[in-house]
C-alpha cells in the first residue's frame, strides 16, 4: 500500500475514528454525543472524500477499491451495535439496524463471489443515497442521548433509519439481480 495515496489514507482514517466515536458511549452526559455525533460525521466525510479524491487525482487502487466498502461495513455495524446497546434506539427499531446489517454482509459475500468470477459489483446511484440517509440516521441516533436528550430527535433518527432500511432492501434486491445475471451469464460460456 502506497501512503502517498490521499484517498487511502482518508479510508484508513475513517477506520481509525470507530474507536474514538465508540468510547464517547462510555461516558455519560451530553458532551460526548456532540463529539461522537461530530467524530461520525468527520468519518462520513472522509467516506465521500476518498473516493472524490480518487477519482479526481487519479488514485483509485485496488487496494482502497477493497479497503472502502469495509470501513463504511466497520463505521455503520459498531456504531449500530453501539446504538442498540445503549439503548438509543427503540426495540422496534432494532429491526431496522438487522435489516441494514443483514445487506450489508449479503452485498459482501455477493461481492466477494464475484470477484472470484473476474466480475465487480459497483457502487449503484441508489446505494449511494442509502448511505446518505443512513449516515445521516446515524449520526443523529449518536447524538441522541437518552437520559438528557429530547425524544424528538430519537424519532427523527429513527425515521431516517427506517428510510435507510427501506432503501436498503431495494439496493440489495438491485445488487442480488445482478449478481444473479452475472453468474447465469458465466455458466452459460
Amino acid at each position: 500500500m502506497n501512503l502517498k495515496n490521499l484517498a487511502n489514507t482518508l479510508t484508513l482514517v475513517r477506520i481509525g475514528l470507530i474507536p474514538f466515536i465508540l468510547v464517547t458511549f462510555f461516558i455519560n452526559y451530553p458532551t460526548p454525543r456532540l463529539i461522537a455525533a461530530s467524530l461520525f460525521g468527520l468519518a462520513c466525510l472522509t467516506d465521500f472524500l476518498d473516493g472524490f479524491v480518487a477519482r479526481t487525482f487519479n488514485q483509485e487502487t485496488r487496494f482502497g477499491e477493497i479497503l472502502d466498502p469495509i470501513a463504511d461495513k466497520l463505521l455503520v455495524s459498531s456504531t449500530l451495535l453501539m446504538l442498540v446497546g445503549f439503548d438509543h434506539i427503540s426495540k422496534f427499531s432494532i429491526l431496522a439496524a438487522v435489516i441494514i446489517l443483514c445487506r450489508e454482509i449479503l452485498v459482501s459475500g455477493l461481492r466477494e463471489y464475484l470477484t472470484e468470477m473476474n466480475a465487480t459489483l459497483k457502487v449503484s446511484f441508489i446505494a449511494k443515497i442509502k448511505t446518505a440517509v443512513q449516515m445521516i440516521a446515524l449520526m443523529v441516533l449518536v447524538y441522541f442521548d437518552p437520559a438528557h436528550s429530547h425524544i424528538a430527535i430519537q424519532i427523527l433518527g429513527e425515521i431516517l433509519l427506517w428510510c435507510a432500511a427501506g432503501i436498503t432492501l431495494y439496493s440489495g434486491w438491485h445488487y442480488v439481480q445482478i449478481s444473479l445475471g452475472v453468474v447465469s451469464e458465466n455458466q452459460q460460456q
